[in-house]
């Protein structure tokens, strides 16, 4: 085509990162679809107790995620098509779409620092409404719904107990048969650590692969402008 020397370069350039670029968008694509489906957090998020629902910010988050790696995908085709055809509206077009997904990116970074302990608090609330229901309430009928709830906490992230000690108490009220709602009769660690611990992993992840992107983001916008420039500056054109 109509570049030459280190424009050319950087066409190729461009067309490289792109590609990386597709690839990470199907990546987190694929890690968003996991965690979406991931049994040990959609056991926990489709808990309902009392017309309760589980707390849904971390399904929130996914979601974006899905639509973030889908779009990715969409400019990541677009950015090598332009850089291939040497077309500047095709060039223009994808940086202004870097621009507006590195700021929405940047914006949900700062959100997500800011909330980072938000989920795992709010299930945490969630699981404590339930526990202090199972062993306060006398009614039977209530008593096996809220060993039904808990049981999938327990049995899901193998806790028992809101801190060590009520995991001891009732780990044996279970040998003693008054409850039935401890992983196997043993003592396990109290779901609270848990939580945070299953929840927490989440958010390093879904934090490395965005640190990832906006690097790559970055170089992109570079390249795509002084491709642009050289295409424009090109005698063939």
């Amino acid at each position: 085509m109509g570049v030459e020397g280190c424009t050319k370069c950087i066409k190729y350039l461009l067309f490289f990162f792109n590609f990386i670029f597709w690839l990470a968008g199907g990546v987190i694509l694929g890690v968003a679809l996991w965690l979406r489906h991931d049994p040990k957090t959609s056991n926990l998020l489709v808990l309902e107790f009392e017309g309760a629902h589980a707390p849904s910010t971390f399904y929130i988050s996914v979601h974006i995620l899905i639509a973030v790696g889908a779009v990715m995908m969409v400019v990541g085709f677009l950015g090598c098509y332009g850089a291939i055809q040497e077309s500047q509206c095709l060039l223009g077009t994808f940086f202004a779409c870097l621009v507006i997904l590195f700021a929405c990116e940047v914006a949900a970074g700062i959100w997500g620092f800011m909330h980072k302990d938000t989920v795992s608090k709010e299930m945490i609330n969630f699981y404590d409404s339930v526990y202090d229901k199972a062993v306060t309430t006398s009614v039977t009928e209530q008593k096996t719904q809220t060993a039904a709830v808990l049981k999938v906490f327990h049995e899901t992230l193998n806790c028992c107990g809101k801190d060590q000690g009520t995991s001891i108490i009732t780990t044996i009220t279970d040998k003693l048969g008054l409850t039935d709602i401890c992983p196997s009769g043993k003592i396990s660690d109290s779901c609270h650590k848990r939580i945070q611990e299953l929840f927490s992993d989440k958010v390093y992840l879904i934090g490395i692969a965005a640190l990832v992107v906006a690097v790559i983001m970055i170089f992109e916008m570079i390249f795509s402008m002084v491709l642009c420039c050289g295409i424009r500056n090109s005698p063939v054109y």
